[in-house]
């Protein structure tokens, strides 16, 4: 299975959130960077690509849920910590971690230079980043590795700029945790058709 030989309904019928992953020597920097790469096909309005992405991988994959663990300690109450821990150590078992960003001088840019809507550039910018992170998600469950989505920010957005040299202006909106699938997620259940779209 690969994002080269699968097609675009598979994609977004096979993605799952997989919250369980493990490691894998065939996950290499070299595959998730061609995955990057791809999605940054993702629109976003205005053309502003304002979504920044970085990569944590092994070590550094551990030390950033290392931080979300010491972190959310002081948080979560002790008697539910311990559930927490394990839900953490289905990320951290890992090959690696895609931060992902908005870089908020895009966004005051495209505010300066299009002040008609000054007050929609933030709404479009979130949205243009969850096309990005979508498109990612995809494109990683076609090469046959788990992911899902966590967020973890605002709680660890200081310590992660202070140990990545993240610039300032970058904002932290999700996290996806990626490695071989460690578990089978359960059926899907869906909404009537008939009342999430309407035809007339």
């Amino acid at each position: 299975m690969s994002a080269t030989t699968t097609n675009l309904k598979e994609a977004i019928v096979n993605r799952r959130s997989i919250r369980k992953v493990t490691k894998n020597d065939a996950i290499t920097k070299e595959r998730i960077e061609e995955v990057l790469k791809t999605a940054l096909h993702a629109p976003t309005s205005f053309n502003m690509q304002s979504g920044r992405m970085v990569v944590l991988m092994d070590g550094e994959h551990e030390k950033f849920w290392d931080i979300v663990k010491e972190t959310l300690r002081a948080h979560v109450p002790a008697e539910n910590f311990e559930a927490t821990v394990e839900r953490l150590k289905g990320f951290h078992a890992g090959v690696g971690t895609v931060l992902f960003f908005e870089d908020q001088a895009t966004v005051e840019k495209m505010q300066e230079n299009a002040p008609l809507y000054k007050d929609q550039f933030p709404f479009w910018s979130h949205q243009g980043n969850a096309m990005l992170q979508h498109t990612v998600w995809m494109l990683l469950s076609a090469e046959g590795i788990g992911a899902s989505l966590q967020h973890y920010n605002p709680i660890v957005d200081a310590e992660v700029k202070e140990t990545w040299n993240i610039p300032a202006e970058w904002s932290l909106v999700g996290q996806m945790p990626f490695g071989e699938p460690n578990e089978q997620p359960a059926e899907r259940t869906f909404l009537p058709t008939e009342d999430v779209v309407k035809f007339y």
